[in-house]
């Protein structure tokens, strides 16, 4: 694994540099004031408007106010006249969202080389740290430690333990530790029995469970052999597994992904029956059960976690559906499991599914739909909500068109 970038300033007259880590591919900010809890709201979020990031330096309370406060400020602007019609209000409310994401993101903190917060009233982060960048190893172009002031914490040790000394956007850190909570604590599955299924920082969580149960209803075309294309946290597998299916072979390209998924199904007492293997789509052969659920929307993702949502071009649709028949067996069904909510946005129109299907050589032989039950259906506040309301989750029961 690459090594992350340099990011370098100046503090107390002395030139400072650190490793830069971002999630989301940021890159490292250009410049950088030092912050503490003597800096005010309006202040920092003038700033950081301006392309400053505010290394802190004080109470980690504090910084969690700051941030809180430089949100308020955000939802504080005007706001303009609502767009003419939901496909330019989903592309301003994109633009909003990454626009939020970069301010926010410009109060750094620093992390010392073993994932420590050398702040006061720092949380213990090095677990969440470590399972999202992996372990900290030493670095062959050590960086300069970004020492705390006095009374802020223990100081970073000069060399080897300043090797892999680093910042980080608060905003990220607290998603870590999010999302190491949601590991833990894990989503619990009532089509699992209400076993849980505990994701990994990166892989998306089934926390819409109504996408799940249609695979738990559908009739199983056979027992003997399935595929599940980009398993994720590989609870389409293991809910297979549960039905009765003797051998599913669970594929993804997403390291973060194959690591949870096959942790999942030793969890659930399924890894017997589940193999997880790295594949671009489609393993080797051909199954009498291919199931996939691709991402939704085809917009480009900011995060890694976004391309479980964002699928730019259909790119991941096109390419299930192309190679289905090709790796069904003759009587074999394939379950596209797909939300018309970029219909309702008025990204993709509903023929163009069609024509799909139509062009990869398969027949539609049935389809169970599902109405959502996350809450952002209801809010209408929510500035894609026409089309939240009206949205539809299908499982496409496909086959070979010359069955």
């Amino acid at each position: 694994m690459n090594q992350p970038p340099v990011v370098e300033w100046t503090e107390a007259d002395r030139p400072r540099s650190a490793r830069w880590r971002s999630e989301n591919g940021s890159p490292p900010p250009r410049r950088i004031a030092v912050a503490d809890d003597r800096t005010r709201a309006d202040e920092a979020y003038k700033l950081a408007c301006e392309g400053t990031a505010l290394l802190w330096r004080g109470d980690f309370h504090n910084a969690r106010q700051l941030l809180t406060a430089m949100a308020r400020r955000i939802d504080r602007r005007p706001r303009k006249a609502p767009p003419a019609d939901v496909t330019q209000a989903f592309h301003v409310h994109r633009a909003a969202q990454n626009h939020r994401a970069r301010i926010l993101g410009m109060l750094l903190v620093p992390l010392d080389a073993a994932y420590g917060v050398p702040l006061h009233r720092a949380p213990d982060v090095r677990e969440a740290c470590t399972r999202a960048y992996g372990p900290a190893k030493p670095d062959p172009t050590p960086a300069s430690a970004p020492q705390p002031a006095p009374g802020e914490g223990t100081a970073t040790a000069e060399g080897s333990a300043a090797a892999t000394a680093s910042l980080v956007s608060l905003r990220e850190l607290l998603a870590l530790i999010g999302a190491n909570e949601w590991r833990r604590k894990g989503v619990e599955i009532p089509a699992l029995g209400g076993d849980r299924i505990h994701p990994h920082y990166g892989v998306f969580s089934p926390a819409r469970g109504e996408y799940v149960d249609l695979v738990a209803d559908a009739p199983l075309p056979s027992q003997e052999l399935a595929f599940d294309i980009g398993t994720g946290t590989g609870v389409l597998a293991s809910v297979l597994a549960r039905r009765g299916v003797r051998r599913i072979v669970a594929t993804d390209q997403d390291p973060r992904a194959l690591a949870c998924a096959r942790e999942n199904t030793e969890r659930l007492g399924v890894a017997d029956r589940v193999e997880v293997v790295e594949a671009d789509l489609f393993p080797a052969g051909r199954a009498p059960l291919v199931v996939c659920n691709p991402p939704w929307v085809p917009a480009k993702p900011t995060s890694p976690v976004e391309r479980a949502v964002y699928d730019p071009g259909n790119q991941m649709l096109h390419g299930f559906l192309t190679g289905l028949a090709a790796h069904l067996t003759p009587d074999g069904e394939g379950w596209l499991i797909l939300s018309d909510l970029a219909e309702h946005l008025g990204l993709r129109p509903h023929a163009e599914l069609l024509d799909a299907f139509a062009t990869s050589g398969l027949t539609v032989l049935g389809r169970l739909d599902v109405t959502p039950r996350h809450p952002r259906a209801r809010d209408t506040s929510d500035p894609l909500h026409v089309a939240r309301a009206a949205e539809v989750t299908s499982l496409w029961r496909l086959g070979p068109a010359d069955r």
